[in-house]
């Protein structure tokens, strides 16, 4: 009996976490105004180790993302400062740059890095797509939105709007003197550090037979240059993705993405390993093999590539995602022939399909 009511507290106690306790912890929101320079931008990623930042503008003059209206107001008299009209990532700043066709010309790239942001943003759907949550959204709730592939929300330190009118949490208009960034990678620290018996049961499941593993999977090969990659990872929709052996496919395959799968993983090529990246090295390693790149960005700390197999229980997936900071785990057989991939997308659906 005392087992069944520490399970029904634990239940609660989950069930009791919001949008508000998941932020609790994180710093204050990093940004940069729609007229700032990419290089700006670019630098400013750097500097916090992030890998996207919500674009301000003046109120009044901007259709917010998506049709979203999400405003920064004074707390004392609630006049509107600001506007948030969409989200920069890593990928937009990058899909500029290897866009186009003087890709060895210096001062087409520092050209490119002076365009404002508000020119670029919004190319990507992920650019188009900023959301907030009320931050008496529950962590269901929250894994409800994250499971649908929204990476990242805004949650307002406090809310303009009760949460009785809320559809699930997810708000398209709001107005707040303060916010704060929730992401998917936030939630899944969060259920590491404070997992509890009910998760206890679900964690210890592999991946497979959670249902999270995703089949299909598209690759570059290790002929793929930075640049083809980066502009095939743009259309679609792609942070990252394996680099494969293919020694056996048409020539016009190393410019686009392949299926993976029972192919050799043999490294990872990540939007955010750009990151480390200074501009001028940037300029001389786009015409470069995505591989010989991840081998020269790894240079110092060997970034080998994070897989598992399908036996691999869900906490271990989540271990390897918050310690190495991926959003994915390559999912490969005993002989390391790509079968899939668990996503953080993947991991919170089949986490919150298997808790309800």
């Amino acid at each position: 009996m005392q087992h069944e009511k520490s399970k029904e507290e634990d239940h609660s106690r989950l069930i009791n976490i919001t949008a508000k306790d998941l932020t609790a912890r994180n710093r204050r929101l990093v940004e940069v105004p729609y007229t700032a320079t990419l290089s700006h931008a670019m630098n400013t990623l750097v500097a916090n180790s992030i890998s996207s930042l919500p674009v301000a503008a003046p109120p009044g003059h901007w259709i917010g993302a998506g049709g979203s209206m999400i405003m920064e107001s004074d707390k004392q008299t609630g006049a509107v400062r600001k506007h948030y009209i969409g989200i920069l990532t890593m990928l937009d700043i990058l899909a500029h740059i290897a866009g186009g066709e003087n890709l060895s010309d210096p001062t087409d790239l520092d050209r490119k890095m002076g365009s404002q942001v508000s020119s670029i943003i919004g190319h990507c759907l992920e650019g188009l797509s900023l959301w907030t949550l009320n931050p008496g959204t529950t962590l269901l709730e929250c894994m409800e939105v994250f499971s649908k592939g929204i990476h990242r929300a805004l949650v307002p330190l406090e809310s303009s709007i009760e949460s009785s009118n809320t559809i699930s949490g997810v708000e398209l208009v709001e107005s707040s003197s303060a916010y704060r960034m929730l992401t998917q990678m936030d939630l899944l620290r969060f259920l590491r550090d404070h997992h509890s018996d009910d998760l206890k049961d679900v964690l210890s499941r592999s991946v497979s037979d959670l249902r999270a593993v995703n089949e299909s999977v598209y690759a570059v090969t290790e002929s793929t240059t930075v640049a083809n990659a980066i502009n095939s990872m743009k259309s679609a929709l792609l942070n990252a993705v394996p680099i494969v052996h293919a020694p056996d496919v048409a020539e016009e395959d190393h410019l686009q993405l392949i299926n993976g799968r029972h192919r050799k993983v043999i490294g990872t090529f990540s939007a955010t390993d750009l990151k480390a990246c200074r501009l001028p090295e940037l300029q001389t390693w786009l015409p470069l093999s995505a591989l010989e790149f991840t081998e020269k960005a790894a240079s110092g700390e060997g970034r080998e590539t994070v897989s598992c197999t399908e036996e691999a229980t869900m906490e271990e997936a989540i271990e390897k995602v918050v310690t190495r900071g991926v959003h994915r785990v390559w999912v490969v057989n005993q002989q390391g022939l790509l079968k899939g991939v668990v996503s953080l997308t993947d991991i919170i659906r089949s986490l919150r399909a298997a808790l309800l």
